[in-house]
């Protein structure tokens, strides 16, 4: 199941042609880091597949790899992870909202997720932090303080990836502080 997911992962990133937006990396190589960090805390294989595929629904949308297609080949537990990790409160469903607004909305969805899909979260936030911290410290304090306030939401995934991701986000606010 795993390696299923990783593959069709790899097709509905590449089918769109989407790539990294500060590396010009293949999407997937970012889906494969979340789904390895998530590796690391559990070996549920319905998990691993979900982190693999949390980006498809959000990203691709076309052909098989909806919500639906997920569903009808990796089953209904992944398919309801991929839907709890899919952006509800984005700018084109909520156009009127500004962007903290819709951050906050979708920090308050977060908190009611499952608690594996706020595993995949914390994962993800591990590797989106990186990638923005290194690519654009100009808004990374702004996505940051996003990540503070869903953290401090969302408590209820895999403490030993909510301890890293809260651990990481804040000793980078906090030396972005002392900076100033």
């Amino acid at each position: 199941m795993i390696e299923k997911a990783k593959c069709f992962a790899h097709d509905a990133h590449n089918l769109v042609k989407q790539v990294r937006k500060y590396s010009g990396l293949p999407y997937w190589v970012h889906t494969d880091e979340v789904a390895e960090i998530v590796a690391g805390v559990t070996d549920d294989p319905e998990i691993i597949a979900a982190a693999h595929l949390h980006d498809v629904a959000e990203d691709v949308d076309v052909e098989i790899y909806t919500l639906r297609g997920i569903k009808d080949i990796f089953g209904y537990r992944v398919a309801d992870l991929v839907n709890d990790l899919t952006d509800v409160y984005t700018k084109q469903n909520f156009p009127r909202y500004n962007r903290a607004a819709r951050k906050r909305m979708e920090a308050d969805r977060l908190a009611l997720v499952h608690p594996d899909a706020q595993t995949i979260k914390y994962a993800d936030f591990l590797s989106n932090t990186k990638d923005i911290l290194v690519n654009d410290p100009g808004f990374a304090e702004v996505y940051l303080d996003e990540k503070a306030t869903i953290l401090s939401r969302m408590t209820q995934g895999n403490k030993i990836l909510f301890d890293r991701a809260y651990n990481l986000n804040f000793s980078i606010i906090e030396s972005i502080l002392n900076k100033k």
